[in-house]
């Protein structure tokens, strides 16, 4: 992978290109020494870099990022094959899965705590839609790829959904994805 990458626009902010070259050459290091304590697919999903006039393309960046993080999830899953099994694999997805499905199973504008009146949110009523989506991923094998759900963005709401919750679910379900691949 080349840590090389289109510059953000004139008048716009990109990603530090020092901090995000200095994790790639970190990643890159981890991968070939394919060194389990190096990194793992869970800190590439959750790596945020400082923004900068004239740093890298976000959007450049974030797809790299969503390749490695791919790669990284590979290897962890074969290395878990090979220690437990496969099917032991698919049944802690299938585990994982029916923890998601019972969260989405609340009802609308309850599937997760709220942040006060005087705080903003997740726009309930836009994670709701996208719970209805899920629901149906899970129970009906309805088409929903793992780019809708790692690029989703809510509009933000007073007394909206704690995003910390939201984005740890949505963590779960790509984890689940990436686990049934």
């Amino acid at each position: 992978m080349t840590t090389t990458f289109p510059t953000a626009k004139r008048r716009s902010t990109g990603y530090d290109q020092r901090e995000v070259d200095a994790f790639l050459a970190r990643a890159r290091a981890a991968y070939d020494a394919d060194d389990e304590a190096g990194m793992t697919s869970d800190e590439i999903r959750h790596v945020s870099f400082g923004l900068k006039k004239g740093g890298y393309s976000t959007a450049y960046v974030d797809a790299a990022l969503e390749r490695l993080e791919d790669a990284f999830f590979l290897r962890e899953r074969e290395r878990a094959f090979e220690e437990a099994g496969k099917r032991e694999w698919l049944s802690s997805a299938r585990e994982t899965a029916q923890v998601i499905l019972n969260r989405l199973a609340r009802p609308d504008g309850e599937r997760f705590s709220r942040v006060s009146i005087l705080s903003k949110g997740y726009r309930r009523s836009e994670v709701d839609a996208l719970a209805e989506r899920l629901i149906a991923y899970f129970e009906e094998g309805k088409p929903v790829n793992i780019e809708q759900v790692r690029t989703v963005a809510f509009s933000a709401q007073r007394g909206g959904y704690r995003e910390s919750q939201v984005d740890l679910l949505l963590d779960s379900v790509v984890e689940v994805m990436l686990a049934v691949r």
